[in-house]
This record gives structure tokens, sequence and C-alpha cells, in this order.
């Protein structure tokens, strides 16, 4: 079933210039990037997207980073694109993540992961509709 997911490649990644090295790991797994723009994100978009972590002893720090360097937030189509892209990231911790994965490839640490992926198809067209209007993606 051809389903859409939400992505972000993360600050710790964009500043080390691998969206290009982690484009191509998304589209060889058989995922199209049906819309892509670079953003630096407002504290206020960050806050909005990570609310569901305010209560947790890290938020702070998220949001922080999440707004230290541009990102680059996508839309991802494809056959079970949320299951799929989430097996392509990899585990959230880079050292237990599997070989080949954008995390394995490209993390730095658990903090700075390099890549978000929605959870569910529920959470891909909430967390889409906070970066993109139905007016920017094809089809």
């Amino acid at each position: 079933m051809t389903e859409r997911t939400f992505s972000i490649i993360k600050p710790d990644a964009t500043k080390r210039n691998l969206t290009g090295k982690v484009n191509a790991v998304i589209e060889d797994a058989g995922l199209r990037i049906v819309a892509q723009r670079r953003i630096k994100m407002t504290k206020a978009q960050a806050e909005k997207f990570y609310e569901v972590h305010a209560a947790r002893p890290f938020y702070g720090e998220l949001v922080e980073f999440m707004t230290s360097e541009p990102v680059v937030v996508q839309v991802l189509e494809g056959d079970n694109a949320v299951a799929r892209y989430r097996e392509v990231m990899g585990a959230t911790n880079p050292e237990q993540a599997a070989p080949g994965t954008i995390r394995k490839l490209y993390a730095l640490s658990v903090g700075e992961n390099s890549v978000h992926g929605s959870d569910s198809q529920e959470n891909a067209a909430i967390e889409i509709a906070q970066f993109f209007t139905a007016a920017d993606i094809p089809g």
C-alpha cells in the first residue's frame, strides 16, 4: 500500500553537508521524496513539533538542537512508507543501528542521530501538515 511519511534531516547532518547522502539512502530504499524544503526551524516550530516530549528532561536541549542549524523537512512516499523509513533510519542509538542504515552511517550519537521519521500514519499526517500544505505536494 502506497503511503506517505514525514522526515527531517536534522542539524547534525545538514551541518556536515550530508543531505545528498541521506537522500541517496532514502531513494535506494525505494522511497520517493515528493516534497522537500530546507528551513531554519523556529523555537516555536520546534516546541510544537516535540511537544509530546515537553515534560521530559531533554526537551529544552532537543528544541535548542533542532533550531541550531537548518534542517531539511521532507515528505516521502512509497509502499508502507512509515515502516520502511523507520527501517532505513535504523535504531535511535547509532551503535545499535543495523549496517547500511542512515543512523549507522551518519549519526554522531543518540541525541545527534541525523534524522527523524514519523512513527505512525496518523503522526505522519500531523507532522506533514506542520510544514507543508497540500499545494506543496504534487499528486
